[in-house]
């Protein structure tokens, strides 16, 4: 899986647009997965009252960041209907690097904070949340393909979670709380994303909308839970009550719709020097964490030089130069037998068209 949702060719994506579509995804994605660095290096710093601006960034790219992935992923995922080819790349792609990383992560973790090492299979490792969300997510496609109104079913799904704790266990909160915004991408059209990036007026509003939700997150930024942001909490997990959460929980849900409209209103449509990296964010995604993490025991985040405005701002340009660097192609190519690996001998051989019917005909 060299972007973090391999795409599944459906006969819209297959069509006509090529290069400038796969520029402007691509651009996308890497984009997406600087944000998701910056916003973990971020994160321990957002705790402490001096840094009221990283908490405002903070919660300004966790408001749309995910869902804007998540959108992409749906998008991509139209194509879905479960063959057995479809079958064994999304095993191959998604299930196994979800499985090899949470163990690689869980191991490194336990090292670097001297902890006794605790591998639960099913229970996602911090960043490998989103591998084993996207196999569910994928896997439930042709249920959503089917119902004429998948986003108001998906919607309501999403607002019926909130009533329950479903614990870690394969981030089922995270799985429903973000279901809208995949089924959403599964039902987006291509025009709809052209008319987003193309329409000169939508682009300068969606330079407004992020200029007002940023000075929003820098107004709430001292009394707002980030963790609302997380979709990982029901309402008995937050220890308030539904209506509360339903209420708060379906702002974060519409300010994220409105911020990842307004961010791939912004995304560049030509090739660019970055748009070759877009190919290989899953490698950044996935390997940033270890960084952060070790960054985190040596005590990285409590030495001086990352205080203050300056100090932030350090910090993000070496962010955004370490996304980059994972995004390369070399950092890929040594990562694929683990982002990517080649199962063939895990799974039989795809019988050629027509050969299952004939010898159910002659056994029959």
């Amino acid at each position: 899986m060299s972007q973090l949702a391999p795409p599944v060719q459906s006969p819209d994506t297959a069509r006509a647009a090529p290069s400038e579509r796969a520029a402007y995804f691509d651009n996308a994605k890497l984009l997406l997965v600087v944000l998701v660095v910056c916003g973990h290096f971020w994160e321990p710093l957002i705790g402490e009252p001096e840094q009221r601006v990283a908490k405002a960034l903070y919660l300004l790219v966790y408001a749309f960041h995910m869902p804007a992935f998540i959108l992409v992923s749906g998008f991509f995922s139209r194509g879905f209907t479960a063959q057995p080819r479809q079958i064994r790349r999304l095993a191959s792609g998604v299930l196994i690097p979800f499985l090899v990383w949470g163990v690689l992560l869980a191991l490194f973790t336990a090292e670097v904070k001297d902890t006794p090492i605790a591998i639960e299979p099913l229970t996602p490792v911090w960043v490998t949340w989103f591998l084993i969300a996207l196999f569910l997510w994928r896997l439930s496609v042709p249920f959503w393909r089917m119902l004429r109104a998948p986003v108001t079913v998906a919607t309501l799904v999403f607002l019926a979670s909130g009533a329950f704790s479903f614990g870690a266990q394969l981030s089922l909160t995270r799985v429903l709380q973000f279901l809208p915004f995949f089924v959403l991408g599964l039902t987006v059209e291509p025009r709809h994303l052209a008319w987003l990036r193309e329409t000169r007026w939508v682009k300068g509003a969606a330079v407004a909308v992020f200029a007002v939700a940023g000075a929003a997150a820098y107004k709430i930024a001292p009394d707002m839970k980030a963790l609302w942001l997380y979709r990982s909490a029901g309402a008995p997990d937050l220890h308030v009550g539904y209506a509360r959460w339903a209420a708060e929980a379906g702002a974060v849900c519409a300010a994220g719709l409105v911020l990842t409209a307004a961010f791939l209103a912004l995304v560049p449509t030509r090739r660019t020097w970055f748009t070759a990296l877009g190919a290989g964010t899953m490698g950044a995604f996935l390997l940033h964490a270890f960084i952060r993490q070790g960054a985190v025991a040596a005590g990285v985040f409590d030495h001086p030089f990352v205080q203050g405005v300056p100090g932030l701002a350090v910090l993000t340009v070496v962010s955004v130069a370490l996304a980059v660097l994972l995004c390369t192609r070399p950092v890929r190519t040594l990562l694929r037998p683990l982002v990517e690996p080649r199962l063939d001998w895990l799974f039989r051989r795809e019988a050629a068209p027509g050969r299952d019917e004939a010898l159910r005909h002659r056994e029959g």
